[in-house]
């Protein structure tokens, strides 16, 4: 019998406190289990504080009221799926200490134990074998603790101090324990416990007997079990275990992250360059708010144990205080930005032009690829003795690809001027692009020089042609009608075809650039029309000492086996090459005598 009273006695002591812990909420306090809760305003106020909901009550004092309100709380269990075995509202008001105390111990269990969940659980686990598994989670690896039930396992209060040292381990001298009575080891658990918020729902000598009170310290576990942090599944969190670890790195994360921001906002102060500017703008800015967020997320996680008080936040390393130094970073960094709009606008516009040149680099390779093509299947063609077809199309392709040229010379001489960046690779791809097309222009002037024959009337044409050319003068670059007619006429080549440019500097009455210069008509003019039959002794004399080749004359070409129309032929070809040799002399003086000396033949 007395063990009973006895458990019955510290059942009483602790679930009187554990009630009036929860009662606290709502300003009241209960002394007597029994005579406290037997008109049911008490027991309908637990019950509102545990769940959140308001319900009715009856006010008067008769018995009638008093059972009323008693039955008011035990239907509201009902519906909560809450088994009441053999009690009856009848019974609380009377003060019946066992079924008073097995309705408290229903209540605890529906709306304290049965809340526990644990990592590692397993479905068919009860709220009870729950509790002991988070216990045996929590005290795993100490020395001389074994967690086997809720009775004699805790009487040394090993098992308690092993808990809260768990979680905050600077409270706890866990080395002192093993040394300690169990009296001593269970005071300090509980004294520490109640620092931490857990009310003192046990002592000592409760706990330090032969078979301690199952309920009272399932009662007492799940309390800590409800004070101290914890990790739910699915959830980001730390464990007790890696509490330190994280905070470590999470100060050492705040420390290099506000070292970062302050050298920086010194550096935008002393004026960046544009160039130091942009690359920490577009490189390092954005590495920094990731670690940003992680600082962020860090402290979400570790927020729970510094309220817990396992982590003491020095000032200045809350995410808060990073974010006010990240603000000043921005405001040097826009000011920075301001006082670089200039430079900026410049850089971007150059930024412009080297996309530019490289879309019309690329658009220049694709009309080279094309015109290749083009070329290849007119070769083809002329090996078959087929008449060309792609000729102008090919032409076509070179001219718009010189066009992309011209501009990108001018673009490219801007980029020089501004000293970008990768001026010198544009430079590079550019006369790549300006080599590619010299070699198929010569490739086209071979394939299509081969492919033309010229008719008698042709032949005379382009001589006529010449002799009006030379008759009008050198310093026009408008080609004359007849050399124009006798070029169209026969096929033989269009005028201004990108891949001319090894024959039409010859056809053309017109002299390159660097050749023209100061060129009257009037010596020419005056000499072919009998002015002049003679010309300078210097001026031949010079161009005898340049040893220069004279064209050969018509009259030299005569054999009796080609036909006047081959003469001609000859004739005409062996001129072009003269005329073009001719074009490549360092100075006009050399060409000018020298275009004297074919019309004395």
């Amino acid at each position: 019998l007395s063990h009973y009273y006895e458990r019955d006695r510290v059942q009483k002591k602790t679930f009187t406190k554990w009630i009036n812990q929860h009662l606290v909420k709502v300003r009241k306090h209960i002394n007597d289990l029994y005579e406290d809760l037997r008109d049911g305003h008490n027991l309908i106020s637990l019950l509102e504080v545990l769940s959140g909901d308001t319900l009715p009550r009856e006010r008067g004092r008769m018995r009638f009221h008093r059972l009323q309100n008693v039955q008011i709380a035990l239907d509201y269990l009902k519906r909560r799926q809450v088994k009441l075995v053999n009690i009856r509202n009848d019974d609380i008001t009377d003060g019946n200490p066992k079924l008073t105390l097995g309705l408290i111990w229903t209540i605890i269990l529906h709306f304290q134990i049965s809340e526990i969940h644990v990592t590692g659980e397993s479905e068919d686990m009860t709220a009870k074998e729950r509790l002991l598994f988070w216990s045996k989670q929590m005290t795993e690896g100490y020395v001389g603790v074994r967690c086997d039930n809720f009775t004699t396992s805790w009487r040394d209060g090993r098992l308690f101090n092993a808990i809260i040292h768990k979680y905050r381990p600077d409270l706890v001298d866990i080395s002192r324990v093993s040394a300690q009575t169990n009296r001593s080891n269970l005071e300090q658990a509980f004294c520490v416990a109640e620092q931490l918020g857990v009310a003192r729902l046990l002592d000592p000598e409760d706990v330090d007997v032969q078979s301690p009170d199952e309920k009272s310290v399932i009662t007492y576990v799940s309390t800590l079990y409800d004070a101290f942090p914890k990790v739910p599944d699915g959830v980001d969190g730390i464990s007790p275990n890696d509490v330190d670890i994280k905070w470590v790195e999470y100060q050492n994360m705040i420390k290099y992250l506000s070292q970062w921001i302050k050298h920086n906002v010194a550096v935008m102060n002393d004026r960046a360059l544009y160039t130091q500017y942009l690359q920490f703008k577009d490189n390092e800015i954005p590495i920094k708010e990731i670690e940003k967020a992680k600082i962020q997320n860090l402290y979400q996680m570790l927020e729970v144990w510094i309220e817990f008080g396992r982590i003491q936040l020095p000032p200045g390393h809350h995410p808060n205080d990073i974010e006010k130094e990240w603000g000043k970073l921005i405001v040097a960094m826009l000011e920075r930005e301001k006082s670089l709009r200039p430079e900026l606008e410049r850089l971007e516009m150059l930024q412009q032009i080297a996309n530019r040149i490289q879309r019309d680099c690329v658009n220049g390779e694709e009309r080279l690829s094309l015109a290749k093509a083009a070329l290849q299947s007119d070769a083809k063609r002329l090996e078959s003795g087929i008449q060309f077809l792609n000729e102008a199309e090919v032409a076509s392709y070179l001219l718009e690809c010189e066009n992309i040229l011209r501009q990108q010379v001018v673009d490219i001489q801007i980029l020089l001027d501004g000293k970008f960046p990768f001026a010198d690779q544009l430079v590079q791809r550019v006369s790549k692009l300006r080599d590619d097309l010299l070699v198929l222009r010569a490739e086209c002037s071979s394939v299509y020089s081969k492919g033309h024959t010229l008719t008698s009337e042709q032949t005379k044409m382009m001589i006529s042609g010449i002799t009006q050319s030379l008759n009008a003068g050198f310093s026009s670059n408008i080609p004359s009608p007849a050399l124009a007619s006798g070029l169209t006429a026969g096929g033989m080549v269009t005028p201004g075809s990108p891949y001319t440019s090894s024959l039409s500097p010859c056809l053309s009455p017109g002299l390159p650039p660097v050749l023209s210069p100061g060129l009257q008509s009037s010596p020419v003019q005056t000499f072919m029309s009998g002015g002049g039959g003679s010309m300078d002794t210097d001026g031949f004399r010079h161009a005898k000492q340049m040893h220069i080749r004279k064209p050969l004359l018509k009259s030299s070409l005569a054999d009796p086996s080609m036909s006047e129309d081959e003469v001609n032929m000859k004739y005409v070809q062996d001129l072009l090459t003269w005329v073009e040799e001719m074009q490549v002399r360092p100075t006009f003086e050399i060409y000018f005598f020298s275009l004297l000396k074919v019309h004395c033949h």
